[in-house]
């Protein structure tokens, strides 16, 4: 076909199209940004909620844009229709907004390269189809449902490569006339690809994260519009970070076999391709294998889990940073007052292969975050959280503030402040002791020790204690307490002479951590006393004579 049939197709099919290539390029020009900002994007389909993979693809891209000063949007790409679900766009941004990864553009917010969700740009794609098919690199395919799946078949019993290409491409050399007659019978047709491509010559990629990568050029006559006019996403994509001027596509490694179709056609189209860099998938180890994470078999593949477990939003980043970069939870434990901010992500530093998604990881890495927060910030926020979730406590919180805010300070000022809360569930389950309704309610269930203790000896202690002194002074009178009722005043000491004493100091404090807790571990133990006051202390020490 000489180029005025091809210019005479063009119009028969595209009789609407009006606007050239020239027009959309005018309309999109150059970012203007530094050389080195990268313009990255999140493309999710608009299906309802964005799962524990996508959110670290979101989170990736939105990281190496920040720190570039560059640009980071969303855009739906929902070219798959069927696929869609009523407000499925607002649960996306919704989603990433929950995380604080919020784009610069987006279809809520807008933007200058909009509009930002595909099927509003349909008649930009046909644009540039009619363009391919007057240079001859796209024709009509009317080729049946019935006819691909026989040469499918063909091609399964020959045990070859399967698609439409070479001589299974039996509409690529239609004359005009051809088709003509074709259209004039209503016969539907898609448009494809006119692939150069030759899968006996190799193309090499540069992947950001996979480093070099060999394929068989792609020699498909892929669809590139659909039978209503709609692109497909390898189409819309290449059109749309072109306009839209995305320097790194940052997506999962489920694409990665789609990148010698994509290079070719920014080739085709006459475009400068992207960088890539494709993320490893998320993986689960379950009875002795390793499996991708999944949507529908795991719950913490919902980014919803999260907020409903209580495990900060923050603290989730934190873990999803130490996915993207290898060297990030060193750095986070070694710099106490940086954030994530703060930190030079880099393509080197991403994984190669698979990545296990760690839950109990996720957990320590909550415990630093906690231990790093301040105990007004800690009742707050779990204040907040327990509004959500637990009503009852939430009141029990309301009306314990002060106490609250007190204990949940204890042993937040020194080198090492404590890591026993990684999700705001914790605080109630580790502080029950702090409120007084909710340690009767336990009656010493927490505690999982087998002695009984000697509720004279610590009412007689309890005669001489002096709150308002500092800890040493305090720990110092227990010892002198311990010698006068023919205890030891170290483990030690009482290790060396066992037949000399009845115990040592520390079962002394353990008799009144376990009467005023409930359990044999908790922070500081004079903290403790101080903030319940005597006269609370007292009560318990009732209270643990009625239970026992």
């Amino acid at each position: 076909m000489n180029k005025e049939e091809r210019v005479e197709l063009a119009e028969l099919l595209f009789p609407n199209i009006t606007k050239t290539r020239e027009y959309y390029e005018e309309m999109y020009p150059e970012r203007e940004l530094a050389d080195n900002a990268m313009v990255t994007r999140f493309g999710p389909s608009p299906t309802g909620f964005v799962h524990m993979g996508s959110l670290l693809v979101a989170f990736a891209n939105k990281m190496y844009s920040k720190e570039s000063n560059g640009i980071f949007f969303l855009r739906i790409e929902d070219t798959d229709q069927k696929r869609a679900v009523e407000n499925g766009v607002d649960g996306i941004y919704n989603d990433l907004k929950s995380f604080n990864i919020v784009p610069d553009e987006s279809p809520i917010v807008g933007g200058e390269y909009g509009p930002y969700i595909q099927s509003q740009r349909t008649e930009i794609y046909q644009t540039y189809v009619k363009d391919l098919i007057i240079k001859g690199l796209a024709y009509p395919c009317f080729m049946t449902e019935e006819e691909i799946a026989s040469i499918r078949e063909e091609q399964e019993l020959a045990k070859i490569k399967l698609g439409i290409y070479g001589m299974y491409a039996t509409d690529r050399d239609l004359s005009l006339e051809e088709i003509k007659e074709k259209l004039n019978n209503n016969c539907e047709y898609v448009i494809r690809l006119k692939s150069p491509g030759d899968s006996n010559k190799q193309v090499e990629i540069v992947d950001c994260i996979k480093g070099k990568l060999k394929f068989p050029e792609h020699d498909m006559d892929t669809v590139l519009l659909k039978k209503d006019g709609t692109p497909t996403y390898h189409l819309a994509h290449a059109i749309d970070d072109h306009l839209m001027h995305t320097t790194h596509v940052i997506r999962g490694d489920e694409w990665v076999s789609s990148l010698p179709l994509h290079i070719q056609l920014f080739e085709i189209l006459g475009f400068k391709a992207p960088r890539y860099a494709h993320i490893a998938p998320l993986t689960k180890k379950e009875n002795g294998n390793v499996r991708k994470l999944s949507k529908r078999k795991d719950p913490e593949a919902a980014v919803s889990y999260y907020d409903e477990a209580g495990i900060p939003i923050e603290a989730v980043k934190l873990y999803l940073a130490t996915i993207v970069n290898s060297n990030f939870e060193e750095w986070y434990l070694n710099n106490t007052g940086k954030k994530i901010d703060d930190f030079c992500f880099t393509f080197e530093k991403m994984a190669v292969g698979g990545t296990l998604f760690d839950l109990d990881k996720l957990y320590n890495i909550s415990k630093t975050y906690f231990s790093r927060k301040g105990g007004e910030e800690v009742y707050n926020e779990t204040l907040a959280w327990a509004e959500k979730y637990d009503k009852d406590y939430f009141e029990l919180l309301k009306a314990n503030k002060d106490d609250m805010i007190k204990f949940l300070s204890i042993e937040k000022d020194g080198p090492r402040p404590r890591k026993d809360i990684s999700k705001y569930s914790d605080v109630k389950e580790e502080f029950s002791y702090a409120i007084d309704d909710l340690f009767k309610k336990e009656n010493y269930s927490k505690y999982d020790g087998e002695k009984t203790y000697d509720i004279d000896l610590v009412n007689k202690y309890l005669d001489s204690l002096d709150l308002n002194v500092d800890n040493e002074t305090w720990f110092n009178g227990v010892k002198e307490f311990a010698i006068e009722n023919g205890y030891a005043s170290s483990p030690k000491e009482y290790k060396n002479n066992p037949d000399s004493y009845k115990g040592h100091v520390g079962d002394i404090c353990e008799a009144i951590r376990v009467i005023v807790t409930g359990r044999l571990k908790s922070p500081d133990l004079f903290s403790i006393l101080k903030i319940l006051g005597k006269e609370r202390i007292k009560e318990r020490v009732e209270f643990y004579k009625e239970s026992i």
